[in-house]
């Protein structure tokens, strides 16, 4: 069995997430607790699942966002054996 995200540390990073009030705030706190890099990867695999949502082909989608095909795998697995939380969240931003 692998790794749990389940823990106390990241209940409290959640919380203090939770905290942040304005656009202004979280791009202060993620380049804070983020290299640049990290942050760039996140908003790289969120943009690979709204355009797989779209049904974007992988050849589309790698050469919009310049994702790697094993990241693009990845993130269609989410989309399609995943928990449902880009679901959840893509709907909510409608």
């Amino acid at each position: 069995m692998g790794k749990t995200i389940r823990t106390d540390a990241v209940k409290r990073l959640f919380e203090a997430i939770k905290t942040l009030e304005n656009e202004e705030e979280y791009f202060e706190f993620f380049e804070d607790i983020c290299t640049v890099n990290e942050l760039l990867s996140l908003a790289q695999r969120f943009e690979v699942a709204c355009m797989l949502k779209d049904n974007c082909t992988y050849h589309e989608v790698a050469e919009k966002t310049g994702a790697s095909t094993a990241t693009i795998s990845r993130v269609n697995r989410s989309l399609n054996y995943g928990n449902g939380s880009y679901d959840m969240v893509l709907d909510r931003m409608k």
